[in-house]
């Protein structure tokens, strides 16, 4: 850098005096959330195996990756919403599997799901209003909305409604709190695993529809499901054939294994696309371009195929699960129509640790296996209850069954 005087100099290096102010400068309210423990057990699963640990863990909700092109376009912005060959594929997406045309206009690619998450929360939802969440639920729906200052209404489920809301338990939400502007529906559910029917989630929609409640249906776990012989919609029913109002929220991270691609994508009613498209170019500018480019490889015949045995792998990682339920001997289990979790309450292993993350960090620490305590999920009951994540396979989830039964022993 040249000034008047000729080339400037860059004076040395001094240490700055703490500031007397600094002490007395603090943080938003709106930052005031709890970490996402899922991936701090990851972090300290890292730290062990680099220790020389050999650790199974049935942690984070991660399937085996899509590999990467050897070549990538060059890569600059694009779209505010993606690319229109990417929001064209993700709308054929849905005539392949559910049957029903979707504006290609009305998505929006996002980073993550998560992306799509803030953006369609801040779009539909102003600081003060109420917003429904099934409890255990993903931790990320509340802390996010709580961060923007929504008030978040926990419907707490259980096995009677097989872990979903009910309008029944909605009305009761009403009378207890006062009138919604939202519900956050997921089906399959992270972190039980359970589904919505049809006929579930059209008596959810009607009570919505009557009650002007906003639903944002967190749909990331299609195609991972375990359905009966016959099952009319085996790969999970779409909100947006319900309900054209709806928001459906969808990632590449889940089913097509993309993880750390952080790509996802949201289907919109027209009202909320000009704004999602204002807030999603100042806050992102695009989605990650290459990431996109590698996406328009997932709808292909050849991808459904790969990823479909894949969930097959899952399947049997379930049953192995859930056959060793009795020996495990725990206590209520969601029954896992879909994603790839097992959570149950720890049953008699409750009197001997006190807690699911005191029994989680003793299974680390003296069994080499990690899972979630159920705290994450449900700040109410989740110190019952764990969660394991059978995307690891059905070798690791073996591994870690046999390293389980022999810890509580």
């Amino acid at each position: 850098m040249m000034t008047p005087g000729g080339p400037l100099k860059t004076p040395p290096a001094r240490r700055l005096p703490a500031s007397p102010v600094g002490a007395q400068l603090g943080v938003s309210a709106r930052s005031e959330i709890p970490a996402f423990e899922v991936m701090q057990i990851t972090d300290e699963v890292a730290r062990r195996r680099a220790a020389g640990h050999d650790i199974v863990s049935l942690c984070a909700g991660e399937p085996s990756a899509r590999p990467a092109p050897g070549t990538f376009q060059p890569a600059g912005y694009t779209g505010p919403l993606g690319t229109t060959p990417l929001r064209e594929a993700i709308a054929g997406h849905y005539r392949s599997w559910y049957g029903i045309d979707v504006d290609p206009g009305t998505v929006a690619v996002t980073t993550g799901s998560s992306g799509a998450f803030q953006l369609v929360f801040l779009a539909a939802f102003d600081p003060g209003d109420r917003v429904a969440l099934a409890s255990p639920g993903y931790p990320a729906y509340r802390n996010i909305l709580t961060a923007l200052g929504v008030q978040v209404v926990e419907i707490p489920t259980g096995p009677e409604t097989r872990y979903q809301p009910t309008p029944e338990l909605l009305a009761a939400a009403v009378a207890a709190h006062g009138p919604l502007a939202g519900l956050v529906l997921a089906s399959p559910a992270n972190p039980t695993g359970t589904m919505l029917g049809r006929a579930a989630l059209t008596g959810l929609v009607d009570w919505c529809v009557a009650h002007s409640v906003r639903i944002i249906s967190d749909e990331i776990y299609h195609g991972i499901t375990f359905p009966e012989a016959g099952e009319p919609d085996p790969r999970g029913v779409t909100l947006r054939e319900l309900d054209p109002e709806a928001v459906v929220i969808n990632s590449f991270s889940k089913y097509w294994g993309m993880t750390g691609w952080r790509l996802g994508w949201a289907i919109l009613p027209q009202a909320l696309v000009a704004p999602v498209e204002a807030l999603a170019s100042n806050f992102a500018l695009s989605p990650p371009a290459p990431a996109q480019e590698l996406a328009l490889t997932a709808f292909t015949p050849e991808s459904y195929a790969e990823r479909d045995a894949i969930v097959s792998g899952f399947a049997r990682a379930r049953t192995l699960i859930l056959d060793a339920a009795p020996q495990l001997e725990w206590g209520a289990a969601a029954p896992s129509d879909g994603a790839f979790y097992y959570y149950s309450e720890l049953g008699p292993q409750l009197e001997r640790f006190g807690d699911s993350s005191s029994y989680a960090r003793a299974l680390l620490e003296r069994g080499d296996v990690a899972v979630v305590p159920g705290t994450d999920f449900d700040p109410v009951a989740g110190n019952r209850a764990v969660r394991l994540s059978y995307a690891a396979g059905e070798s690791a989830v073996a591994e870690a069954l046999e390293r389980i039964l022999k810890f509580q022993g």
